[in-house]
């Protein structure tokens, strides 16, 4: 099911993954101008002042086109918190969406119940990413509004399961809304999503090869030229698992192959963690779904773009079906 603010507001079932140091105010604006819910981490706002500014940007950019374009569809956005210890930023972060009613909060890791009702005060809604049941059912005691599966394949902090497995067991006894992370990067993957339980898609990687994202011209051409089998699954820089490009790691003077274990001692969502190069800034992360990065074309260029494969995909899944 999908929560009330985002029934008639998506042009696609898409909400953009927040993107560590990527995702600023001009791509998540671009997205949710095109008609998926655009998102950001709280930390990528440095220092934490700027955060409100942000908001506050948002929301007037937002409440201007739609009263300039009352007949488009316009996404509301999202915060990213990440509930951590090593995170001292989260009250005052999560003070501060508070204050200018950030419709939406993707948090990770650990969902704080206090978290949760603080954002419900104001009507708004938390979705919780997950990796398996377990984390799922705790997010769920917690009365998050809606879980996101981070599945195998998902760019950067990623969970192993396949998304057949997790989606199907969290949908025998959840029946609320339910995003889908894991190598979803076009319309056709958009729409198998869909028909296998979820409510929405949930797309990190190919945003990031857009005009509007951040990213250096190097990470968007690295994720062009690059392929599922250059996607390494690795501890090793921030202590949780993730997908990364392996060209990245390789040019950092590392061995993709044979990366070690990471020292979750020295787990840190900040910085590089256990490297001594960058996680995000100069290890790429990506999910295995980059074989469909063709180029970098703008967020309402992509948006239009997946619309037309997602149509495609859901006329010619009928057609096979009806076989049957």
């Amino acid at each position: 099911m999908l929560p009330k603010i985002l029934e008639d507001n998506l042009s696609i079932p898409v909400v953009g993954a927040p993107l560590f140091i990527i995702s600023r105010p001009d791509l998540v604006i671009a997205q949710c101008k095109a008609g998926v819910v655009g998102s950001f981490p709280a930390l990528n706002a440095r220092p934490q002042e700027l955060l409100s500014d942000w908001i506050k940007q948002i929301k007037d950019e937002l409440g201007q086109f739609k009263e300039d374009n009352p007949d488009k569809k316009v996404a509301p956005f999202a915060v990213n918190q990440i509930c951590h210890l090593s995170n001292d930023r989260l009250f005052k972060d999560v003070e501060t969406c508070v204050k200018h009613e950030a419709p939406i909060i993707i948090t990770s890791l650990r969902p704080p119940e206090d978290l949760v009702k603080a954002i419900h005060s104001y009507g708004g809604l938390v979705f919780h990413d997950v990796i398996s049941t377990r984390h799922a059912q705790k997010a769920v005691e917690q009365e998050v509004d809606g879980l996101i599966l981070v599945c195998a394949g998902a760019g950067g902090h990623a969970g192993n399961l396949s998304p057949f497995a997790l989606l199907r067991e969290t949908r025998e006894w959840y029946d609320g809304t339910i995003l889908l992370s894991g190598s979803i990067s076009d319309g056709f993957s958009i729409s198998s999503a869909l028909a296998m339980g979820a409510d929405l898609a949930y797309v990190g990687t190919r945003f990031i090869a857009t005009k509007e994202s951040e990213a250096d011209d190097d990470y968007k051409k690295m994720l062009i030229e690059s392929a599922a089998k250059d996607i390494v699954y690795t501890n090793y820089f921030s202590g949780v698992k993730g997908n990364y490009l392996g060209p990245s790691i390789s040019r950092a003077g590392m061995d993709p192959e044979s990366l070690p274990e990471a020292d979750k001692t020295k787990m840190n969502f900040n910085s590089g963690g256990n490297a001594t190069a960058k996680v995000w800034k100069d290890i790429y992360g990506a999910g295995q779904g980059i074989s469909s990065i063709k180029n970098s074309p703008t967020v309402d260029e992509l948006v239009t773009q997946m619309r037309q494969e997602f149509d495609s995909a859901n006329k010619e899944l009928v057609e096979k079906v009806s076989k049957y």
